[in-house]
């Protein structure tokens, strides 16, 4: 097991996927230390140990080593594969091990489906989620509440308003109800039709209403594999608490996901009205705002152009006694850069300082977006941007491809001389990202 984790967290073998064969001509010692595992079970504990890493883009390279190892994959293997597919957003790999699970005489179960559905909503491709759910009837996989509403939400991700009720109407018609998620779905319908409808707002509105009254599709069914794959129902149906779900104190409560979905659309919409009738429908209700819908109030303020507004957020949360979460803090940082308006970016670094003094540090995601929008200003002394790099090398962070590169061209745009040795740091980052691959943020306009 000590080479099984080396394989994953230190020494990485050379892939032989190319050469289709081993050095079978090597030490057993020397095959074993390019070897993942020796065996399923193993090979299941270094999928585990990937999908905890987030590193999708290696499923392929263990899968390979399996086969060349002559381990049979279980259906377990496969589970952990899409679940990896599914987190990662990668729809070709879905399908390529859908195809090898057929291939070792293993049927998808309903779980698997709708993991392979997912997948296809992230992907933005509902045309791929409808054939898939065509498939499972072919195949006399019998669909669960899980399953429409992961093609429901599917379909809304490409604003395919048609087919979202037209799977509402298969529900009813089978006696559902409609829950939470699928409201949210409905918003985010909306929210993806192009062109725009004028009543997108009024329609946000009257989904968070209906949704007081919402029921359980199968509550039971959310089901132990889930819960076992850290799959929770917010990344299942690629919700944008997806990635907070598992924040404590008071980040996030699940129960208004309808909520959370609004406030996030009436910010992209930069509705200012429509988000504080929704504060005042949570008021009414008697509760109150979690911190990601405080963020998505500051940030409809920020994107309206109301800085005043968004800093009250903050002083008010401030002045509660409450824990701050970084988040609110970053988040009207990056609110307030937009425009680069010297009120702005005089806030924005006030904020930044006083984040800092209170021991809130920076981590990569939150560091790169900041610093990518810091990077775009086009005069001043760039006293953000590098403020933000200075706070990201305190801590040996290496910021996204895209946040160093654009710091890299605006360092570039000033005339700093060439044996500058902020500039020939930024440069040799650079150089350093682009020999190993990147990846790219959210931002804070699409957060």
């Amino acid at each position: 097991m000590k080479i099984l984790i080396q394989s994953i967290f230190g020494h990485r073998k050379p892939l032989l996927r190319s050469l289709g064969c081993r050095y079978f001509a090597a030490s057993t010692e020397e095959y074993a230390k390019r070897n993942y595992a020796n065996n399923v079970s193993e090979y299941n504990t270094v999928l585990g140990s990937l999908l905890a890493k987030r590193r999708p883009y290696l499923l392929r390279d263990v899968y390979d080593d399996m086969l060349l190892d002559g381990v049979q994959p279980s259906r377990d293997t496969f589970h952990s594969l899409i679940v990896g597919t599914m987190k990662g957003a990668r729809l070709q790999d879905a399908f390529f091990f859908r195809d090898e699970m057929r291939k070792m005489g293993l049927v998808p179960d309903v779980n698997f489906y709708n993991f392979l559905i997912s997948t296809c909503g992230k992907c933005q491709n509902s045309d791929h989620a409808v054939k898939i759910f065509e498939e499972m009837k072919k195949y006399e996989v019998k669909p669960n509440g899980q399953t429409y509403v992961c093609l429901l939400n599917a379909c809304a991700a490409t604003g395919r308003l048609d087919r979202v009720y037209a799977i509402i109407r298969d529900m009813t018609a089978a006696g559902a109800g409609l829950n939470n998620f699928c409201y949210a779905g409905l918003i985010t319908a909306y929210m993806n039709k192009t062109p725009l409808s004028d009543d997108t707002a009024m329609k946000i509105i009257e989904f968070v209403e209906q949704s007081k009254g919402w029921s359980s599709v199968e509550s039971a069914s959310y089901n132990a594999e889930n819960v076992m794959m850290s799959v929770s129902e917010e990344e299942l149906y690629n919700l944008p608490t997806a990635e907070y779900v598992n924040r404590r104190g008071g980040f996030l409560n699940r129960q208004f996901a309808v909520y959370h979905v609004a406030f996030v659309a009436c910010a992209d919409l930069r509705n200012v009205q429509a988000m504080e009738t929704l504060l005042e429908m949570l008021k009414k209700d008697g509760k109150y705002p979690d911190i990601f819908i405080w963020m998505q109030a500051m940030r409809c303020y920020l994107l309206s152009g109301d800085i005043d507004n968004g800093l009250r957020i903050l002083d008010e949360y401030r002045n509660s006694g409450k824990a701050i979460a970084i988040e609110l803090y970053t988040t009207l940082a990056e609110g307030a850069m937009v425009g680069y308006t010297p009120k702005g970016m005089q806030l924005a670094q006030d904020i930044l300082v006083e984040m800092s003094s209170r021991n809130y540090n920076l981590n990569p995601k939150l560091g790169s977006e900041l610093l990518l929008l810091a990077a775009g200003e086009k005069t001043g002394g760039y006293t953000n941007a590098n403020y933000i790099w200075d706070l990201m090398q305190a801590r040996e962070i290496t910021p996204s491809f895209p946040a160093v590169e654009a710091y890299y061209n605006g360092l570039r745009e000033r005339a700093i001389p060439e044996d500058d040795p902020r500039l020939r740091l930024v440069s040799q980052t650079l150089d350093s990202i682009r020999h190993r691959g990147f990846g790219v943020g959210t931002g804070f306009y699409n957060r």
